[in-house]
């Protein structure tokens, strides 16, 4: 437990300088550019949101509760990749999804260990979801090069350690933490989204 909390402590801290430097760049938006910003926040709180109820249900027993929650992770991953279609073409678009429900896969492949006590299994999975996470944002700086592959590990890495932190606190019933971990998570997620709105808007000014 205590290398797992270790882990999950360091992914959170990854991102703060990178969080930092994002948002000293914030210009006047369009109509258009707060359309996406807001279309893309509703679309990752979503992740987040489905991703909590897979890992609720599933540390309850509620195998029917799980499956639709699951289900509403794999549409919600098509949307949030499709949303990048405008702009980047439907290949792009394929291939975002598959990297998404790589990240899924990771995390669920983590809850799964921590269920059960798998230390072992934990730690498998913490370097799936880390070698996913530079796996998208090499995929989504190459396409824009707005997009800072560094900055964008680091966004990543801590929004894994944000699914891992709120799963740990979930296998002990620490719902006190889980909250706290809910909070961080979805207030990450916001800047995420608006990173990657920022970086479309710039990319493609007379779209926006």
């Amino acid at each position: 437990m205590k290398k797992s909390v270790l882990i999950t402590a360091v992914l959170l801290m990854a991102a703060a300088p990178a969080i930092a430097h994002e948002g000293k760049h914030m210009t006047k938006e369009t109509p258009k550019a707060v359309e996406l910003r807001e279309t893309l926040r509703d679309l990752w709180v979503g992740h987040i949101f489905w991703v909590r109820n897979v890992a609720l249900m599933t540390r309850l027993g509620d195998k029917v509760g799980a499956t639709v929650a699951e289900e509403n992770v794999v549409k919600n991953a098509r949307a949030i990749a499709d949303s990048i279609a405008p702009v980047y073409g439907k290949p792009a678009a394929d291939k975002l999804f598959g990297l998404l429900a790589g990240h899924y896969g990771s995390i669920k492949e983590y809850m799964v260990a921590a269920y059960v006590g798998d230390q072992k299994g934990k730690d498998v999975a913490v370097d799936k979801v880390k070698a996913n996470a530079t796996e998208i944002a090499g995929f989504l700086s190459g396409a824009n090069p707005k997009w800072s592959k560094d900055t964008l590990v680091s966004l990543l890495f801590a929004h894994g350690g944000h699914h891992m932190a709120q799963i740990d606190a979930l296998m002990v019933k620490d719902y006190a933490s889980e909250a706290q971990a809910w909070d961080v998570m979805n207030s990450h997620m916001l800047m995420i989204a608006d990173a990657l709105g920022q970086g479309i808007v710039k990319q493609f000014p007379k779209k926006f």
